[in-house]
């Protein structure tokens, strides 16, 4: 390996990690999350460390691998696809990945193929859920849209998006506007791109 191939020191995951020669279709993912994690990690946006943002208060726990695709926004490009919000929420696109064989540590990396999406409306913010599969996974192969997934796995995914800041006895925050396929994903990635290189001149 030469020096030119490697790099020195390690990047920020949100902007050093680059999203892929094939996106919008094959993206990197950065993972934060694994499936029943019981406490919420998310990426420290000044140090690009894991860190905790706050243990899961009930028994909604992540089905899926979830983490968010580098150099994304969610922003006025992001926000224009939704009849119902106004605006982004200001973060990455997050992510989910669908994977046979249990991958059991987050802060990790890996090529993701995108199949589609749900579009959350998170107290009036856009908050673009993209729905991926692990490039390469053989159980997945040939799976390239939403509409090839069981229905109970996209049913548990929305639950819990639904579910997990719902507090008893206070209003909902959450609300699913539709759920997607493959080639909306693709607009609204690279919506994501567009507002990445708008706001941070990338």
């Amino acid at each position: 390996m030469s020096k030119k191939n490697y790099l020195a020191s390690r990047p920020h995951p949100w902007h050093g990690i680059n999203i892929g020669a094939e996106a919008p279709k094959i993206v990197k993912a950065y993972i934060e999350i694994i499936p029943n994690d019981v406490i919420k990690y998310e990426i420290c946006k000044e140090t690009g460390f894991i860190m905790v943002d706050r243990p899961q208060k009930f028994s909604s726990l992540p089905p899926v691998l979830y983490g968010f695709i580098p150099q994304t926004y969610s922003a006025e490009k992001t926000a224009a696809f939704s009849k119902m919000a106004p605006v982004g929420d200001s973060d990455p696109h997050d992510l989910c990945v669908l994977s046979e064989l249990p991958i059991q540590r987050a802060d990790i990396i890996m090529d993701v193929r995108v199949i589609g999406g749900i579009r959350l409306i998170d107290s009036g913010e856009v908050d673009d859920k993209i729905i991926s599969v692990l490039n390469g996974d053989p159980f997945y192969k040939g799976v390239n849209d939403i509409s090839q997934i069981n229905p109970v796995i996209i049913d548990r995914i929305r639950h819990y998006f639904l579910s997990y800041k719902t507090i008893p006895g206070e209003p909902v925050k959450m609300q699913i506007e539709s759920v997607y396929g493959a080639e909306e994903a693709y607009k609204v990635v690279e919506a994501g791109m567009a507002d990445y290189k708008t706001h941070f001149g990338k």
